[in-house]
Order: structure tokens, then C-alpha cells, then sequence
């Protein structure tokens, strides 16, 4: 089999070029023309490859104009495609009516960069993430966007979609929700209980990020990349690090390779845990959320004993790690494998044997494997609706290149699925701890960071507790960041939750939408 690199050369000759500033050199970076940027998507979806990302990025004050790049990947390899846009022409050919992901990928686009996708699949160019009350001129991520001036607000509209018909009628949830979750706009059409439609209104919680990057250094990137989304602070933090250590060439000390992955698993365990809970509560099964947030509290004031902050807050940094383990670390963490594996198991007996719960998750919110394929769904979705993705395996780094994980993949594609692939994960994060430590390297935990070369670009993936987050870095003329672009796993696992809603009743959207449980502020940049 051809790779997509080869695929993409084969296919256009001459016409297509290797970028040369791209690193590393794994994922190979491919400018083509932009008219045929379209037969690009063509092409990648023959080669069985998804559309993991794509971003726009505005290059004026290095001397060129605007690009789009999309981001292909199958099984264990990256491609990224790249199109120049002129400036007096700011538009580029659809990549939706191959992938849908672009969907929502060039509706943000539009909305923060002003580049306009043509042959749009349904025409459908309403603003993502960019609200009804900002100025219709108005580019965030464009270089001549002053982001310290506050914006004038306007009035507006967003055209919904809407669905007509003798008792139809309309069921709007939030932007303001009971509770301290952030705010999303839910707008149902239902027949009775019966829901026929659903669609997602984002973006309450847009704080510029991806324009903030441009203001800060590499070492301060690292600390806003961690509050990107704050349950996945390690792993948001981690990618970037990643992508900031391939431009430089740095290489992480293996201790601090190390800790990085223990750090990660325990962000796993917590939220995984956290989530079994929510589930069970929002179908009213409260003592279950009790049990289940108390083993999360444990693993939270663990990290605050271990690392220093409850969430592991700023401890990745580009070269490794802020902090090492105390001295009698191995024995708390030991003394806490030991207690919490038998308490859970013990919980997940009696959840597991509950037959009125079991009704309640089972054949509820399915995503069939063919839609979740489609979508490009990662994470614990994809893998409850039998995709086998898991970064950690298919784009391995130190110490999961020695120690990989076991991947559980289910073909039931529902609520129940959800939230197996979550308990299976939490055991084998408890193994994969277990055998960290026992081989955890001596030595220094942290590298010096050299100088970022300037007009270089760089990419990471990182399986985090939701699935694979996406980072593209890029330096300017004199070496800063010109560009963060960030793809969390929320920004195509929303669009699922939509489709696996189809054919549930009202009540059973809490059970459904918890069982994805995305981030609204990690799709919000």
C-alpha cells in the first residue's frame, strides 16, 4: 500500500511540493495548487484516510498571503496538505463533500480567518464559533486584527435550522445550564418525546487562544496550552510541548518522558472516573455518582501530594517536566494502586448487575461504526463504536513505544459502550502506572529549551482522555509564534453527538450527551 505521501506525489507530480521547513520530518507537509486542494479530499477518502484537522493561517507579516492546510492520517500516519491563498482572493475549494468534519472546520475558517470555502456541501456558510453580535468584518486570527481593542457589537441573527409539521415544536436547552458546566446552546425539534433533530450552537466560551499564542513566548505557550481545556491540562500542554521540542530538536530525559506519561494516565483515570459517575446520576442513579467522584477525589488529592497541583496544572513543559516525584512517591502511589483498583472493582460489580440502569444505557445513543467512521470521531467515542484509534499506539513516543496500552474497542455504539471503554481504560491506565514506575529512568527530568528557528513549522498528536488533540506550530521571521493551531478531540465528537441523538426520547439526551462529555472550551478557541 502506497503511503499518503507517495498517493498525493503519484497523483499530482510536478505540481505538488514538499514543504522543506516542516518538521519532523515523519509528517511530511505537501503544498499543492489550490484548485485542485478539493481533489486532494477526493483522493485521501479513496486512500481510506479521515480528515483529522484543518486550519487557516494568515502569513502577511512573513511576506506571503493566507494558506489553508488539512491534516489527512490513517492508521499510523500524518499528512498534511497545504494550499496558498491569495489576499485579493481569499477563497478555497471544500474539502465537505468527502469529509464531513469540514463541515464545521471551514464554518471556524470563515469565522476567524475570512476565507471563504467554496462548493460548501449545502451551502451552509453561517458563522462557527464567530457570534451573531460580532462585526461582519471582523478576523480574529488575521495579523491586522488588534486584539487589545474591544470590539464593537452589532445586531445579529443565527438561522437555525428548523423542521416544520403537524406537532412539531422546538425544545431550546441553555446556553446557561444548571450547575457550573460552560455554556452551549442545544435547539431540539421533537414530536411528542421523540426527537427528530438536534443542533449545536458553541462558542459562549471563545477566549481568543489561538490568537493569544501569538503574544507570548515559547516557554509561556506551554502554560496556556494547559488551559486550553483544564480537565486535559497534561495533554493539551504535552501536544504543544511535543510540537515545540520538533522544531528545536530537543530531547526529553527519559525520567521526564516518564513522569509525563504517569501524569497522563492519571488525568485519565480522574476524568474517566468522574464520567462512569455522571452517567449514572443523570440516569438517576445518584449513589454511584457518590462512590465514583469520591475514588476521583482520591486520585486528585493524590496528584496534589505527587505533583503539586490537584490537576497537574503547569508541569509539562517544552523539555520535560517542572517537577520530580518526592522521595517516598513509589509507596504512596503503590499504597494507592492497591486500594482503589479493589474498591473500584467493587463499584463496578454492583453497577455492571444493576438491571434497571443497564435498560437505561443499552441501545441508547447509538453512532453506528459506519456514522462514527464518517465523522472522524476519536477517543473513547470511536472506539465504542468500533474504531481502533488510539494515538498511543499509532503514533507512539517514549515510554509508550515500550509500554503500549490495550486498546478496547466495542461494536455496541452506545451509551453502555461509552462508558465500558471508560472502565476498561481506567484498568489498563492502573497497569500501564504500575509498570512506569517500576522502570521509571534515573536522572534529570527537565532539558534546555534552544532557540526556535524562525519560519519553521512543527506537529504533535497526543491521545488524551478524550481522544487525539492536534497541534500545528509556527514561527515567524524572528522566531516567535505566527501560528497555534489546535485541534481538541470536542471538535469532531460534537458533531456525533448530534447524530447519535436521532431516534432517543427528550429524556434520554442528558444520558447521551454525558456519555460524550466534550469539551465546550477546547472546541471554543
Amino acid at each position: 500500500m502506497k503511503t499518503l505521501r507517495d498517493t498525493i506525489m503519484t497523483h499530482f507530480g510536478t505540481s505538488a511540493t514538499l514543504c522543506s521547513a516542516t518538521c519532523p520530518p515523519g509528517v511530511p507537509q505537501i503544498l499543492v495548487p489550490r484548485e485542485k486542494f478539493e481533489d486532494v479530499g477526493w483522493l485521501m477518502k479513496g486512500a481510506g484516510a479521515r480528515l483529522a484537522a484543518e486550519w487557516g493561517v494568515d502569513e502577511t507579516l512573513m511576506g506571503r498571503h493566507f494558506a489553508v492546510i488539512a491534516c489527512f492520517a490513517r492508521e499510523t500516519e500524518y499528512l498534511l496538505v497545504r494550499c496558498d491563498i491569495p489576499s485579493d482572493e481569499p477563497t478555497f475549494p471544500s474539502l465537505s463533500k468527502k469529509h464531513p468534519p469540514a463541515f464545521r472546520f471551514e464554518r471556524q475558517i470563515l469565522s476567524l480567518l475570512g476565507l471563504t470555502p467554496t462548493g460548501h456541501v449545502h451551502s451552509d456558510l453561517r458563522p462557527w464559533i464567530k457570534h451573531e453580535d460580532w462585526p461582519i468584518d471582523a478576523w480574529p486570527l488575521r495579523k491586522s486584527f488588534d486584539a487589545g481593542r474591544r470590539m464593537p457589537r452589532v445586531a445579529g441573527d443565527y438561522a437555525w435550522v428548523r423542521a416544520e409539521g403537524e406537532g412539531v415544536y422546538e425544545i431550546p436547552v441553555g446556553p446557561v445550564h444548571a450547575g457550573i458546566i460552560e455554556p452551549g446552546h442545544f435547539r431540539f425539534q421533537a414530536i411528542g418525546e421523540d426527537i427528530l433533530n438536534l443542533e449545536e450552537r458553541l462558542g459562549y466560551t471563545h477566549k481568543g487562544i489561538e490568537k493569544r499564542f501569538e503574544q507570548l513566548s515559547w516557554g509561556e505557550g506551554a502554560r496556556l496550552a494547559g488551559r486550553v481545556s483544564g480537565d486535559s491540562t497534561v495533554a493539551h500542554a504535552l501536544t504543544y510541548c511535543r510540537a515545540v521540542e520538533a522544531m528545536t530538536g530537543t530531547n526529553v530525559p527519559p525520567r521526564g518522558a516518564w513522569l509525563r506519561a504517569i501524569m497522563l494516565e492519571r488525568e485519565r483515570i480522574a476524568n474517566h472516573l468522574g464520567d462512569i459517575g455522571a452517567i449514572a446520576n443523570d440516569a438517576a442513579f445518584t449513589f454511584f455518582f457518590y462512590q465514583f467522584m469520591r475514588l476521583k477525589e482520591l486520585v486528585l488529592r493524590g496528584n496534589r501530594r505527587l505533583f503539586g497541583h490537584r490537576y497537574l496544572m503547569d508541569q509539562v513543559l517544552p523539555g520535560g517536566v517542572a517537577v520530580d516525584l518526592p522521595a517516598d512517591a513509589s509507596l504512596m502511589i503503590e499504597e494507592e494502586l492497591e486500594s482503589l483498583p479493589e474498591e473500584f472493582e467493587r463499584i463496578i460489580k454492583a453497577y455492571d448487575l444493576n438491571a434497571s440502569l443497564d435498560d437505561r444505557l443499552r441501545e441508547t445513543g447509538i453512532l453506528s461504526a459506519e456514522t462514527a467512521r464518517e465523522l472522524g470521531t476519536v477517543g473513547f467515542v470511536a472506539r465504542a463504536s468500533g474504531q481502533p484509534l488510539d494515538c498511543r499506539l499509532q503514533a507512539p513516543f517514549a515510554p509508550y513505544d515500550r509500554f503500549p496500552p490495550r486498546m478496547v474497542v466495542l461494536n455496541s455504539c452506545d451509551v453502555h459502550a461509552r462508558a465500558w471503554v471508560r472502565i476498561e481504560e481506567i484498568r489498563d491506565s492502573v497497569r500501564l502506572i504500575h509498570e512506569l514506575l517500576a522502570t521509571l529512568p534515573a536522572g534529570e527530568t527537565l532539558a534546555p529549551l534552544p532557540d526556535v528557528p524562525p519560519d519553521r513549522s512543527a506537529f504533535a498528536a497526543v491521545e488524551g482522555w478524550r481522544g487525539e488533540i492536534v497541534y500545528w506550530l509556527q514561527s515567524g521571521l524572528n522566531g516567535g509564534i505566527n501560528r497555534c493551531a489546535i485541534r481538541d478531540p470536542s471538535s469532531v465528537n460534537w458533531l456525533a453527538l448530534e447524530q447519535a441523538i436521532h431516534g432517543n426520547i427528550v429524556p434520554d439526551f442528558p444520558l447521551c450527551n454525558k456519555s460524550f462529555n466534550q469539551s465546550y472550551s477546547g472546541h471554543d478557541l
